[in-house]
């Protein structure tokens, strides 16, 4: 088997050097050139797996070459090298097709991990083309089936994740809540080179604020009141993979202050360490928020959205491609079988028009709440319009909520009295599922596994309504 090629551009003869040494090292076949003029001459004579190219050269920039190899190598990774803190340049080199970027004075390790990885993509996408050729036709990956719609809104997405899985550029996934943005985020990492190592999805939200730092980067054993024990932050943890920042939004001031320095760096330093720990992560971010609006009336920092935003995917509300439904209807509810091992129950006609006709505020997450609940209070294995409890003021809203929450009950309704029919309504729906719930305890002589799978829902979201219904 023939060796990988690394093509080198840089003007410094120490950096052209180091970099041989070190990739020659790996058992890499090294070349390099000194300006643009003589990569360009290289780059038409010659195929490579991997380039490193340095921001200034005599000739021209190193933004300039990794347009062209975007353009006509879109096989080749390459990687940009920056000077010290010159983030702006990083930034601009990934919009541009950049893989990754390395900063002088360069790291050993953290060099040796990206070629590495770079390798793992540049044979991926060999492999990719080559399966091209041999089948035009050939599918999504499979992973990107569990994103379910044909809607063109739905194709385009999975299409822009397989382009942002090739690439090492952090991302910003926006969308409201309920959409699949963690979904979404998985499949970028189990489709690129960092599928082997782990995705580590944190709810920025969920950790209180005098945690945070402990729990992003580690602490030594007493550092603090409570530190019995050196522990790996999530940074460490998710070391070679991903980590995935859902509502981001959420980080106080000083947690955006000390991320950004992290992905500068590529490096964390635990509570109480001495040394920094160098950390290789890919970094996808999403917040159902409006985080530029936020930045506008500074309470997220513009430059840490700069750096985490290098490239957005929006992922649609569910009433933005309503000719989904169906089919994610369909696999909800034989999901929903599976879990309790009963027959998938038919939903009806008028059922399904019903939820053609709804808006969703809640989107997918709002769905698969309501088809829980019609599963719980449908009889004889049939789902009506009446078992689907849907929100009337959703309905008459005619689906242009803003600011909605994850179970759909925002308070913009028509403005007529439909808010306080609503009261009634779900006070009706609680008396029902209280109803059934018991019905089935008392079945089952109050074992819950037992009666979570005589109602179709699962052991965890009958506890839920258990809590939420305030049943003993």
């Amino acid at each position: 088997m023939s060796k990988q090629t690394v093509l080198v551009i840089d003007d410094e003869r120490d950096i052209r050097e180091l970099l041989t040494i070190t990739l020659g090292r790996m058992n890499l076949l090294v070349e390099s050139a000194g300006s643009v003029s003589d990569a360009k001459r290289l780059l038409a004579e010659h195929r490579y797996d991997l380039c490193f190219t340095d921001m200034r050269l005599p000739d021209g920039s190193g933004q300039e070459l990794i347009e062209l190899i975007a353009r006509d190598h879109p096989q080749m990774p390459v990687a940009m090298i920056t000077a010290y803190g010159n983030m702006d340049a990083a930034v601009n080199a990934l919009k541009a097709g950049a893989f990754d970027f390395v900063s002088k004075p360069v790291d050993i390790n953290m060099l040796r991990r990206l070629v590495q990885t770079a390798l793992r993509l540049s044979s991926e996408r060999r492999d990719g083309e080559d399966e091209a050729a041999a089948a035009p036709s050939i599918e999504a990956a499979p992973g990107a089936q569990r994103l379910i719609g044909d809607s063109l809104a739905m194709q385009q997405v999975r299409a822009t994740i397989g382009k942002l899985a090739r690439s090492q550029a952090p991302v910003y996934i926006s969308g409201e809540s309920g959409v699949g943005k963690e979904l979404v985020a998985r499949l970028i990492h189990e489709q690129g080179p960092r599928a082997g190592g782990p995705f580590v999805p944190v709810n920025c939200g969920a950790i209180p604020s005098e945690l945070m730092e402990s729990e992003f980067f580690g602490h030594k054993k007493g550092s603090f009141t409570g530190a019995q024990n050196d522990k790996e932050g999530l940074f460490q943890t998710a070391n070679g993979g991903t980590l995935f920042l859902d509502e981001v939004a959420d980080l106080p001031m000083h947690m955006q202050v000390k991320l950004l320095r992290v992905i500068q760096e590529k490096a964390v330093r635990p509570i109480g360490g001495r040394a920094e720990v160098p950390v290789d992560v890919r970094i996808l971010s999403a917040t159902h928020k409006d985080l530029a609006r936020l930045v506008e009336a500074g309470h997220f920092r513009q430059d840490l959205f700069y750096r985490i935003n290098v490239i957005e995917l929006r992922v649609p509300p569910l009433r933005e491609r309503r000719e989904d439904v169906p089919r994610l209807t369909a696999r909800i509810l034989s999901r929903l079988a599976e879990d309790s091992g009963n027959p998938a129950p038919r939903l009806q006609p008028p059922a399904l028009k019903a939820l053609l006709d709804y808006p969703f505020p809640g989107n997918v997450r709002e769905l698969e709440n309501i088809l829980e609940r019609a599963v719980a209070l449908c009889e004889n294995g049939s789902i009506e319009v009446a078992d689907l409890m849907l929100n009337v003021r959703a309905v008459g809203a005619g689906g242009s909520l803003e600011g909605e929450e994850d179970d759909g009950d925002s308070d913009s309704g028509n403005g007529n009295g439909a808010a306080s029919g609503t009261v009634g309504l779900d006070d009706y729906i609680s008396n029902l599922e209280r109803e059934k719930i018991m019905q089935a305890l008392q079945e089952t002589r109050y074992n819950k596994t037992a009666a979570a799978k005589r109602l179709g829902i699962t052991f965890r979201a009958l506890r839920y309504k258990l809590k939420k219904l305030g049943i003993d």
